[in-house]
């Protein structure tokens, strides 16, 4: 046996001549890897081999795998390889466990990125231009727009040495597809897991469209700006002046209620013949204010909840249920006076608490983000344009106690880079809560990688 193992060791040893130590002489030392991944290809796409697999495995069970589709206008960038490999990992895993795999390639041609870059391309912005446009015009121009990289999204996830099915694709504007998602929703309405109403949303009126909160937290979304704050007073039916801190002076108009905490306590200060009303707590961000007033006794939240006011603008006076001190749970006294004013069209705390106390939003606010006719001083404004002129005529009003400018940060439209505006849309919902307990259910039984996802981000978000 050793003399076996010696005689071969020397027969690798002269194999090997100067390449002594290299134990694969014949693979190159400096590979040209691209080379090598272009000739696999050629190889792949010459037998035909993706195909062949999906063949081999006729009558197979099948394993379907559509993943999310992307855009066409635009060109692919390492995000979409990132997911690309992964998502080209689980149909050849399941390929490989025997089943049939056909993988078609999806496009998503609906949307405000595929309108938004057709606008770019046509010249003009918005809902109005497009109308003059012409909808079908503008339709057909999309329909064009969207699929123009098909040829460089197909050489480079081919290029990725991706398995998919580009020939056999489908596009989210095929009339099938379509009808399936009205099939979808047409089940939901059925099973009674839909409804119609307003719901207050991330708005941008430069796109015309609600955006989910998931977008407002995209990339930096967030950022700082300044806008103006004011404090004004309400009279209440009690001879009292209530002091309200608001940031956003544009909702003003439509007012509808105050909101005070039921367990805040608050002081009454007495400045010539007018009393006024403002959290205790609070009294020093208002020294200058109030220094020619004197206090002379306080009130609690709860005593205040019930009584009526006199509304700043006249706009709604007769709006039912409307102009009166509510309470809430959300009211703090760490900014402002320890008052909320309430427009229930434009806030999400400001539509629970009013719609508990059987309060009616109104929405003088269009799709432009302008004041409508119902709201006649201030009519086709652009409520952020509007509020130096709101707040001049509570000024002339007598009613402005406080003026300042207030950072903070605030949400942008992803898309535009526009301050969003929290305005109620109507639209349709899915009563999620209907079956929520059977998602969560469900939920337990998927095996999650990480497997805190689980109870964590998913199983929190349902």
């Amino acid at each position: 046996m050793s003399g076996t193992s010696s005689s071969s060791g020397n027969s690798s040893s002269s194999d090997t001549g100067s390449s002594k130590g290299k134990p694969y002489p014949h693979v190159p030392q400096q590979p040209n890897f691209a080379g090598i991944e272009e000739s696999i290809l050629e190889r792949w796409a010459k037998e035909d081999t993706f195909q062949r697999s999906i063949d081999q495995r006729e009558g197979a069970p099948d394993y379907v795998f559509y993943d999310g589709p992307p855009f066409a206008n635009g060109l692919p960038h390492y995000g979409h390889l990132l997911t690309s490999f992964v998502k080209d990992t689980v149909p050849r895993y399941q390929t490989m466990r025997g089943k049939k795999v056909e993988r078609r390639f999806g496009w998503d041609t609906h949307g405000l990125p595929v309108e938004m870059e057709a606008e770019r391309q046509l010249g003009f912005s918005g809902k109005a231009s497009i109308v003059d446009y012409g909808i079908d015009r503008f339709n057909d121009y999309c329909r064009e727009s969207v699929m123009r990289y098909t040829n460089e999204w197909r050489t480079t996830v081919t290029r990725a040495a991706r398995w998919v099915d580009f020939d056999n694709d489908y596009k989210t504007m095929d009339l099938p597809y379509m009808e399936s998602v009205m099939w979808a929703f047409k089940q939901l309405y059925e099973k009674g897991w839909m409804y119609e109403g307003h719901r207050v949303l991330p708005y941008c009126w430069e796109c015309e469209t609600p955006l989910s909160n998931f977008e407002t937290r995209l990339d930096d979304a967030y950022r700082e700006r300044t806008y103006p704050a004011v404090t004004v007073w309400f009279q209440l039916d009690n001879g009292l002046r209530l002091l309200v801190w608001t940031t956003t002076p544009w909702t003003l108009p439509s007012n509808l209620a105050i909101a005070v905490g039921p367990d805040i306590d608050y002081e009454i200060y007495e400045d010539g013949d007018a009393r006024y009303v403002i959290g205790a707590a609070t009294v020093a961000n208002y020294g200058k204010q109030l220094e020619n007033a004197t206090k002379v006794g306080a009130i609690s939240g709860a005593e205040l909840v019930g009584h009526k006011y006199t509304p700043l603008f006249d706009y709604f006076a007769d709006h039912p249920n409307a102009f009166q001190v509510i309470a809430a749970d959300f009211v703090t006294v760490e900014d402002g006076t320890g008052a909320v004013h309430m427009a229930p069209a434009f806030g999400e705390d400001d539509q629970r608490a009013c719609e508990a106390a059987g309060i009616e939003m109104v929405i003088p606010v269009d799709q432009q983000g302008q004041f409508t006719t119902e709201v006649p001083d201030f009519a086709g404004l652009q409520v952020f344009d509007a509020n130096p002129k709101i707040v001049d005529a509570l000024k002339a009003k007598g009613q402005l106690v406080k003026r300042e400018q207030y950072k903070h940060s605030y949400p942008h439209c992803w898309r535009t880079d526009t301050p969003l505006i929290y305005k109620a849309v109507s639209s349709w919902f899915v009563a999620v809560t209907k079956f929520r307990d059977r998602m969560v259910e469900l939920n337990q039984e998927i095996d999650w990688i990480p497997s805190h996802i689980r109870d964590g981000r998913f199983g929190k978000w349902i």
